[in-house]
């Protein structure tokens, strides 16, 4: 008997707000911000999470046309209770964070990359 694999093709996704509404779709719209406490909450679920409570499982960037200020990127990022959630930020200089505590958080996230083409489907 001989097994056959079809490979399918990869969703593409190209903008920021393509990648947010696939989200959606799925339910998995839980944005994780960062509060005026320096606490990372989950808004959709409603968690305080600290940097090991969270996996970040998928990078995406997305650069302006012409302005820098629209660069963007998402994190996808998986909690120890198997919850999707994403955080959304610019970078670079045009981070809407300001001091270090966002990025001392984010260093401190490890990172599982993986292919989520079947999140997308």
């Amino acid at each position: 008997m001989k097994t056959i694999f079809i490979m399918e093709q990869p969703v593409e996704m190209n903008t920021l707000s393509q990648i947010l509404e696939k989200l959606r779709q799925k339910g998995l719209d839980n944005e994780i911000k960062m509060t005026d406490h320096g606490k990372m909450q989950g808004v959709g679920l409603n968690k305080i999470y600290k940097p090991e409570d969270l996996t970040i499982i998928k990078t995406y960037r997305f650069e302006g046309d012409s302005d820098p200020g629209d660069n963007s990127v998402l994190y996808l990022l998986e909690d120890n209770e198997g919850q999707i959630g994403y955080i959304i930020d610019a970078y670079g200089m045009y981070s809407s964070h300001e001091g270090t505590g966002f990025d001392d958080f984010l260093k401190k996230i490890p990172t599982a990359d993986r292919d989520m083409q079947e999140l997308f489907k």
